[in-house]
């Protein structure tokens, strides 16, 4: 298969950045892939096979290429998309990989005109442990990856751009295994706060709680089986990853926290009378949604 970017240039490569010129690397084997990040880290990653250019500097590593991959925290990636815009070669595309996107969208469309092309882009692919030691060629199989479009109105679809270079990005999403998914920016980050941001706040709510209650002969916790362990297995994300999404997605993360607090008071207002077995049946119902989506 020809491969669809002659130089690739991906600007962070922690997990996802790794990851992403790993499955790049994997699917084309001949892909021109270009680093940007610490030194220390471009090193793994080089040693690792996720990238065959090591660039400390910006300028370098964009230069000549027709696919920018911005794989930074949500903040750097605001501030550093003036210069990505001014360097980016005109006939670029230029995607990133924030876990939130209507910021990240607003600053593009206003420097990023009348050359090269921005797409929002949010692989909803990773795990609990960060950096270029977790890069796995394989994290975006079966990953559901939103893609940020424009609707012609209220409750029209969004759909892909009519550019050719989106078309080339769509077909590598889908040789690295990964399932595009068309929306605009405040849908997404809507979606998100319910799916991604709820679920690790709570995880770090839980663990808080064991935390605090476990005393000086380690119980309860030493007596916690897999169920504990499956429930918390996000609070192990650090908080560098997590501070900028939350920061920037912090009104829709607040609506979703108020409607897990009403869930949460109803359990336990009910705690003493035998009246759960609708809201387990519909937790029971969610779940099999899950499963049948794997």
């Amino acid at each position: 298969m020809p491969v669809p970017f002659n130089r690739i240039a991906v600007l962070g490569t922690g997990l996802i950045g790794g990851s992403f010129a790993l499955a790049a690397r994997t699917a084309f084997p001949g892909a021109s892939i270009a680093g940007w990040d610490r030194p220390e880290v471009l090193r793994r990653a080089r040693s690792m096979g996720a990238i065959n250019d090591a660039q400390a500097d910006l300028g370098a590593a964009l230069a000549g290429t027709d696919l920018v991959f911005i794989a930074l925290p949500v903040g750097l990636t605001i501030e550093r998309l003036p210069e990505i815009a001014r360097l980016a070669p005109p006939a670029a595309l230029v995607t990133d990989a924030a876990s939130t996107k209507r910021q990240v969208c607003e600053v593009a469309e206003k420097c990023l005109f009348g050359g090269a092309l921005f797409l929002g882009g949010h692989p909803m692919a990773g795990q609990e442990r960060s950096g270029i030691e977790a890069a796995d060629a394989a994290i975006f199989r079966g990953a559901k990856y939103a893609l940020i479009g424009k609707s012609e109105g209220s409750g029209a679809r969004v759909q892909a751009p009519a550019d050719a270079r989106v078309t080339k990005f769509l077909s590598l999403i889908d040789s690295i295994g990964a399932r595009p998914l068309w929306m605009d920016a405040s849908t997404h980050d809507r979606a998100v706060a319910v799916v991604s941001h709820l679920p690790q706040l709570l995880a770090i709510a839980l663990a808080g709680v064991v935390h605090q209650q476990t005393d000086e002969t380690g119980l309860p916790v030493t007596l916690a089986g897999r169920g504990l362990r499956d429930a918390l297995r996000l609070a192990g994300s650090p908080y560098a990853v997590w501070r900028d999404i939350i920061l920037t997605n912090s009104e829709n993360i607040e609506i979703a926290l108020d409607r897990l607090l009403r869930e949460i008071e109803h359990l336990r207002a009910h705690l003493r009378r035998r009246e759960l077995e609708e809201e387990f049946s519909a937790a029971n119902e969610v779940y099999k949604i899950l499963h049948d989506l794997q």
